[in-house]
């Protein structure tokens, strides 16, 4: 478990972190979002003692991660793939990992067959693909068998292949019941992998809640209707105080009434569905909406 409470980090005049408080439970993929300089990074090294906090305090399983002994066996984390010794094979550099850590050298040929190295463990690391150094840096996060770990962006340039073999991984570490929190941009895989979102926006936490609930909250009641002829269902709705849009596709979408009112109506007025459903928001467009006034960078767009 990962306990955060009012976590404070400053850089000179720039606040990265403001007082931000979370909890990362076990036995469930939590996924840690926000825009670009949000905090998230910083959060994550805050987490493993990479950044000391100005204020607040930081504990895995009820340690400051300095108090823990052979914190490599407690907590795992992929911040940075490619630190690694670009003259090291991919053996060496997990051998000295686990050296470091007093892990039994036996546990470097498991994690490398367990990512999908085991053919290249002794090709340097210089010459590896950006998919390839992701895996190594997966590997030395499982290197201790931790019950927690963390990862930034862990699908960083792997293959259709290695993105669904890291969220089965990531799902599986949640169900033996490690803690884990994972950074990512790619929101439709966070969609299909996270089981609950902490979401924060300038440093802010704005979220901490599950998938479904933060979805929800930026989703509208709209209804989506397709139907044979919609005339009369269509001037039945707005006699009955919804508000009705035409899609291009000649579909409806209607506003302030549910699913169960104008499926009534369809029936009153004999009309024949094709599709009746409640339309929701993904989660892009409800991250997009809720951090949309919490953007540090934003484009211009070309005229």
């Amino acid at each position: 478990m990962i306990q955060v409470r009012g976590l404070t980090k400053r850089y000179g005049e720039k606040v990265a972190v403001d007082n931000i408080t979370f909890d990362v439970l076990p036995g469930r993929v939590t996924g840690f979002l926000g825009p670009n300089g949000s905090g998230k990074s910083t959060t994550m090294r805050a987490i493993i003692g990479l950044d000391r906090p100005d204020a607040g305090t930081v504990r895995v399983n009820g340690q400051s991660y300095h108090d823990l002994e052979a914190p490599l066996t407690k907590v795992g984390a992929l911040l940075e793939a490619r630190a690694t010794h670009p003259g090291r094979s991919a053996r060496n550099h997990l051998a000295f990992l686990a050296a470091a850590s007093g892990i039994d050298r036996k546990r470097v040929d498991e994690v490398l067959g367990l990512v999908g190295l085991s053919d290249v463990a002794d090709k340097r690391a210089n010459n590896f693909s950006l998919g390839m150094g992701q895996r190594l840096g997966i590997a030395g996060a499982l290197l201790g068998d931790a019950p927690t770990v963390l990862f930034d962006e862990p699908v960083n340039g792997l293959d259709p292949e290695g993105i669904i073999w890291v969220r089965n991984l990531l799902k599986g570490l949640a169900q033996e019941g490690r803690t884990v929190l994972i950074s990512s941009h790619l929101m439709a895989e966070m969609a299909l992998t996270a089981d609950h979102l902490i979401v924060i926006g300038r440093g802010r936490l704005i979220a901490d809640s599950s998938v479904e609930e933060f979805v929800s909250t930026a989703s509208t009641d709209d209804v989506l209707v397709r139907a044979r002829v919609s005339t009369d269902l269509r001037t039945a709705l707005i006699a009955n105080g919804a508000l009705v849009t035409d899609e291009p596709d000649g579909a409806l979408v209607v506003r302030r009434m549910g699913v169960e009112e104008v499926g009534r109506l369809a029936a009153d007025t004999r009309t024949v569905l094709h599709e009746l459903t409640p339309r929701r928001a993904s989660l892009e467009e409800a991250f997009m909406e809720l951090t949309k006034d919490s953007l540090e960078y934003t484009a211009q767009v070309a005229s």
